[in-house]
């Protein structure tokens, strides 16, 4: 499980790091899920990543954080389907349409959570 956390935590990571760089591909990239199939893909994978946040969390850094992250990602997971395809397009529009520059700062705090959970993780 060690390593599955540590390959979602890398790929948070990325999707920061894209849209630091160029906002646009990575709005490109999240409106792939924008579908009642993407959005449980998208819960599929936030339910993988908590789960195995909180299997890793007795082997990582910081044990209770991992844990407590592990669960509250695990949760949005499970509610992510129950939010909606049309509460997610509003969502998306809002976030796009502040501009690059407010797309650029959730892209760094994603950036920073990754690679904060990469490292906590890393094995």
């Amino acid at each position: 499980m060690l390593i599955l956390a540590f390959l979602l935590s890398l790929s948070v990571v990325v999707l920061g790091a894209l849209g630091i760089v160029s906002p646009m591909m990575l709005l490109g990239v999240v409106r792939k899920f924008e579908s009642p199939a993407g959005i449980y893909a998208a819960a599929a994978l936030r339910i993988m990543l908590g789960v195995a946040l909180f299997l890793s969390a007795p082997t990582s850094r910081v044990q209770e954080v991992v844990r407590i992250l592990g669960i509250i990602i695990f949760v949005v997971g499970i509610i992510t389907p129950l939010f909606g395809i049309e509460r997610f397009r509003r969502l998306l529009n809002w976030w796009s349409e502040r501009g690059p520059v407010f797309m650029r700062v959730w892209a760094g705090f994603a950036l920073g959570f990754g690679l904060f959970l990469a490292y906590a993780v890393m094995p």
